[in-house]
């Protein structure tokens, strides 16, 4: 009885304790950072014991700072975490390697892969396929010209050196193949999961969570630079994301961000245009705030920012002051040019879509073609008021006359002068105005 007691006390605190599952799908941008982070950090301080936290992850890759973000996490968390790229199909492509190798296991289902790991940006060509020979770049005639080229190959080598140094530190922190990982970077080199256990890349695969976490209890990593021996056995917990970082990965979409700021900016006009409205004003300035939060949290390329400001300003001038198109087009393209250049990353999950950009730009241009024409509808019209309109207009007598007097115009009565006399109720023809005193003269009588 003694002896059943004291097992029960000593398998009690397992029996208590959590795995959490943590899932990451699709590419890495701050609302993935953000997600794991708290994740990670709310763990640490959870009442029920969390002996592991196993990040499920399937992703082509990401933002730098939102990857370093979560790496940083990783290795400074009190709780082991384990990465298992899975199901079976998924990736842990560029940032996606650098976090399976800076996590205390790293494990893969059969028919995933990782690697392609190499740093692209704007303006850095992409890395040459391997087998292959880079083509030479053709000299420069101009020094200057041959000290820019110079200028961009150093500052492409010193990302690249940077990442290949980075990469190699976060797989010699767990014993992982180093070399191999700075092939991924150098070389942009994939490996299927079986290849990648088979050369020392990663600790284990595993069909499922379950074979993971079987396999992986009572292993020994370095958790804070100190043995650990890892505790596998404890309830499963998956960890979805709240609505608050669904909410966080629908703004953080360039396309979403994007929408807002357009809809935050033409919101603000309208409420300036047209004040005492509201509505467009309370939207536009939500939309607004949304905007340049997600923007803030995004690579962000303040020329492409300015160009579509400036775009938006020439358009605005186009219709408040017409200049026969010259405003709002010039406004139109720069508006779509900044478009195109306003994300600051080559990855496909951080560019604006074409498509949005040309409706965007072709509806801003139909519909300032339609200012315009309406525009010169109006101009052609004959004027209405003013002198133009008074002079040659039927008045009627009310008394004077010759001299001054006063004639009845349009409802009014107007002082007037005449040369000749004229009767009360006689109809006259106005001749011109001098201030609020109109010259008339008796009314022809048409044959």
């Amino acid at each position: 009885m003694r002896a059943l007691l004291l097992c029960l006390l000593l398998f009690c605190p397992l029996a208590l304790g959590q795995v959490w599952v943590v899932p990451l799908k699709g590419v890495i941008g701050p609302a993935t950072a953000d997600f794991l982070v708290s994740k990670l950090e709310a763990a640490a301080q959870s009442e029920t014991p969390v002996t592991l936290v196993v990040i499920q992850l399937d992703t082509p890759g990401g933002l730098d700072t939102a990857m370093r973000q979560m790496i940083q996490a990783v290795t400074q968390s009190p709780i082991p975490v384990a990465t298992y790229v899975s199901p079976s199909g998924a990736r842990a492509a560029s940032a996606g390697t650098y976090l399976l190798l800076a996590s205390h296991v790293a494990a893969m289902a059969p028919g995933t892969n990782l690697g392609a790991a190499s740093p692209v940006a704007i303006g850095m060509p992409s890395q040459p396929e391997p087998g292959t020979e880079e083509a030479e770049p053709e000299p420069a005639e101009d020094p200057a010209d041959k000290d820019k080229v110079v200028a961009r190959t150093t500052l492409e080598k010193k990302a690249l050196n940077d990442a290949i140094a980075y990469i190699r530190s976060l797989a010699e922190l767990h014993g992982r193949n180093a070399d191999w990982a700075e092939q991924a970077v150098s070389e942009a080199a994939s490996l299927p999961a079986s290849e990648a256990l088979a050369i020392g890349v990663i600790d284990l695969m595993a069909d499922n969570l379950d074979q993971l976490l079987a396999e992986i209890a009572g292993r020994e990593v370095q958790l804070q630079s100190r043995p650990h021996t890892l505790d596998s056995g404890g309830e499963v917990v998956v960890q979805e994301p709240n609505w608050r970082h669904r909410f966080l990965a629908v703004i953080t979409n360039p396309n979403v961000a994007y929408i807002l700021m357009l809809v935050g900016i033409y919101g603000l006009i309208l409420e300036f245009y047209n004040p005492g409205v509201g509505l467009p004003g309370v939207l536009g300035g939500i939309c607004l705030l949304l905007a340049m939060y997600a923007l803030q949290m995004m690579p962000l390329n303040y020329v492409g920012l300015g160009l579509m400001l400036l775009g938006i300003i020439l358009m605005i001038t186009e219709a408040l002051s017409p200049s026969f198109g010259l405003f709002g087009i010039g406004g139109v393209i720069a508006f779509a040019l900044g478009s195109t250049m306003l994300m600051d990353s080559d990855l496909p999950g951080y560019q604006i879509a074409l498509p949005l950009i040309l409706a965007v730009s072709l509806t801003s241009l139909g519909l300032f073609t339609l200012v315009l024409s309406l525009v010169l509808k109006i101009r052609r019209r004959p004027a209405t008021t003013g002198d133009v309109q008074l002079t040659g207009a039927e008045a009627e007598v009310v008394d004077g006359f010759p001299g001054p007097g006063r004639v009845r115009l349009g409802g009014e009565i107007w002082h007037a002068t005449s040369e000749g006399p004229l009767a009360p109720g006689q109809s006259v023809t106005v001749t011109g105005r001098q201030g609020m005193t109109l010259a008339v003269t008796q009314r022809k009588e048409t044959p």
